[in-house]
């Protein structure tokens, strides 16, 4: 069950307040869960229990996304924004530095959030931000599509949709490689999810202009991209390891672009031997 936390933003205004959605469990060193635009915390639950048995694993429904409150008014969706709440929302849970992973969007942020030294180590999986224009374009396109069709599709709708795997298929194709695996409640939850995401359009908007450029010096980065990605080509995994040299490029065979349903074994150990390779590194600050 998930619990909230308040906690104060800087924004253009001034301080806001906000208050998000996280499930944690587990003991030992912290390690965040990101998921990606329009999904919601419960993207995590495949891993969530492999992880917490070495690691204090919080999982979060990002700002305006999932139970969580959208930003507050007059603060944007943007890396700016996003990436210093997530650093203040671990403050308010007693964290600091955590180990970060995340899928998609959330794989953008955790490597936002090690690049202002908010991390520990960072594993992204199929992070946004390294796509040419036409890639992002195609991306963008696909998921307008799935947002109109979970608005469109009356809930009655999605429920028999989900009861079969054909219907699971159209309802989350996209973004799952075996999406026949996926339980029809479990397809039915992270379609409202979509549906009802108060900050899908302007964190799209947000990302019209968004290129990740920089390098993430001082900590361990693995990248890792499923074979089937469907919605962001694999080959971005080639420029993201050019913009960042020292981290590790894995490959995830036979997953899509939501990869901890389609192997949940496999991204456990990826974001396990990533942390544990943060061991030994010095803090990049001191």
């Amino acid at each position: 069950m998930a619990a909230t936390v308040s906690f104060t933003i800087d924004s253009p205004l001034g301080p806001r307040t906000t208050t998000v959605a996280y499930e944690r469990k587990g003991a030992g060193e912290p390690l965040l869960l990101l998921h990606g635009i329009g999904h919601h915390l419960q993207a995590w639950h495949p891993v969530a229990d492999v992880l917490a048995a070495g690691h204090d694993v919080i999982a979060v429904d990002l700002p305006g996304f999932g139970a969580s409150d959208p930003l507050p008014r007059g603060v944007p969706y943007s890396l700016d924004s996003v990436a210093p709440a997530l650093g203040a929302l671990c403050a308010a849970l007693g964290v600091e530095r955590p180990h970060v992973a995340g899928n998609s969007l959330g794989g953008l942020l955790a490597l936002e959030m090690g690049r202002r030294n908010l991390a520990r180590s960072v594993t992204a999986l199929s992070p946004a931000g390294f796509w040419t224009e036409a890639e992002r374009r195609y991306a963008f396109a696909a998921l307008l599509a799935m947002r109109a069709g979970a608005r469109a599709l009356p809930v009655p709708a999605v429920r028999r949709l989900a009861r079969s795997a054909a219907g699971r298929a159209a309802l989350t194709g996209t973004i799952y490689a075996r999406p026949a695996r996926r339980s029809p409640q479990d397809v039915v939850a992270e379609t409202l999810a979509l549906r009802h995401a108060t900050g899908f359009e302007d964190t799209l908007a947000a990302g019209g202009s968004v290129r990740f450029t920089h390098d993430v010096p001082g900590l361990p980065v693995t990248v890792a991209w499923g074979t089937r990605d469907r919605l962001l080509l694999r080959r971005q995994g080639v420029r993201a390891k050019e913009t960042i040299p020292g981290a590790r490029l894995v490959r995830l065979p036979g997953c899509g672009h939501v990869p901890m349903h389609d192997d949940p074994a496999l991204v456990a150990r990826v974001v396990l031997d990533t942390a544990r390779s943060a061991s030994g590194v010095p803090h990049p600050h001191g």
